[in-house]
């Protein structure tokens, strides 16, 4: 897919930049297939709150593989968490008291298995050992983990490991194209005109997203539609309920607000306020829209 694709998700809290949390985007050559690398700036102290406390994970139509260096046990725990379509609150993944850092890979969900050896199918809504689909890249990245003492320094390297495997990287072009299709039309087609144009049975086209993404294009759709939703009402605090119920095919207001609460856990009003807390006071819509 590489640069072609304009598309963007963010989390429930977008604005956000800790010490323990901060994003960063990659180089050029892969801003088709990597959505962001995120981590702590540097290694801290986990405090036992941060273990206790949720933060909310919004279905965001990527996939991590994420690593905890634990620096006071001298040990690296790795996962690969495939797409979700469900929210959950995740506190830190560190033991109280010890110094740690963590580093991950945001893959877009449809781009992981370009650097992946597996199938992707049957990973919706899990968690796994982060060799279990990334054998090359986790051996690499693990040699290495305990070398690095900020973000961006293992951001650089997991990038230069990501750009040697450009040329190997397995394709699929259908998949591409059927991807595209769906953030050009917000998600708002019907799968069987999706595979009419990609000249496919809508069969096909199925067996090729729960291989390579682990979801439906039905279901991918969805999400994508969510998302970008979700970005309007972030960025746009005079966005209109009607207007975005056109703008994404929706049946109606009742069939936007529902959707929306189905996959963020709240009203748009409370996410707004949330995804705002901690840059200031953004006031909802005075007529209650939102």
């Amino acid at each position: 897919m590489g640069n072609s694709i304009v598309y963007r998700p963010i989390t429930a809290t977008p604005f956000r930049q800790e010490r323990d949390y901060r994003e960063i985007a990659p180089c050029d050559g892969l801003r088709g297939y990597v959505c962001c690398f995120w981590g702590s700036e540097k290694p801290f102290v986990c405090q036992e709150t941060m273990v206790e406390r949720g933060t909310l994970v919004i279905p965001d139509t990527c996939a991590d593989l994420m690593y905890t260096v634990d620096f006071t046990d001298n040990r690296i725990y790795g996962g690969f968490c495939g797409i979700s379509d469900t929210s959950f609150f995740a506190g830190s993944s560190g033991a109280a008291g010890h110094l740690i850092s963590t580093f991950a890979i945001r893959f877009y969900a449809w781009s992981a298995y370009h650097f992946s050896e597996d199938s992707l199918q049957d990973t919706r809504n899990g968690f796994f050992d982060s060799g279990e689909h990334f054998q090359w890249l986790d051996r690499q990245l693990r040699n290495r983990l305990f070398d690095f003492r900020t973000l961006e320094e293992t951001a650089n390297f997991a990038q230069t490991l990501l750009l040697s495997r450009l040329d190997a990287m397995r394709e699929n072009r259908l998949l591409e194209e059927a991807v595209q299709t769906i953030i050009n039309r917000k998600g708002a087609w019907e799968i069987s005109q999706l595979a009419e144009s990609m000249v496919v049975s809508t069969r096909q086209l199925e067996r090729i997203f729960h291989r390579y993404v682990g979801v439906s294009p039905k279901k991918l759709s969805g999400l994508i539609r969510y998302q970008l939703l979700w970005q309007d009402i972030v960025k746009d605090r005079d966005a209109d309920v009607f207007d975005a119920v056109c703008k994404y095919g929706f049946t109606d207001q009742p069939h936007l607000l529902r959707e929306f609460r189905r996959y963020h856990t709240m009203n748009i009003g409370s996410a707004r306020q949330l995804a705002v807390t901690d840059v200031g006071n953004i006031q909802d819509k005075e007529n209650g829209m939102w």
